[in-house]
């Protein structure tokens, strides 16, 4: 992960990128705002119900990957 400070030029061109964003319609601002990706498991099925919310977290610990984040709290 790079954590170091954007230089001058990096820091520029951020700016611009923003401003031209800033002039673009809301339609299309949102339109490219999100990200559609795609989540195993939780995207296979158009709805799942449960009967408690203890029913629900077993089911994400035991179908979910973890990289989901939907597992047990540490």
């Amino acid at each position: 992960m790079d954590l170091r400070e954007p230089d001058e030029i990096e820091r520029r061109e951020w700016e611009a990128e923003f401003e031209a964003a800033s002039q673009r319609p809301l339609r299309i601002r949102l339109r490219y705002a999100f990200i559609r990706t795609y989540k195993p498991v939780l995207d296979d099925a158009p709805y799942r119900s449960f009967d408690s919310m203890a029913e629900y977290r077993a089911w994400c610990a035991a179908e979910l990957p973890d990289w989901l984040g939907y597992g047990p709290a540490v």
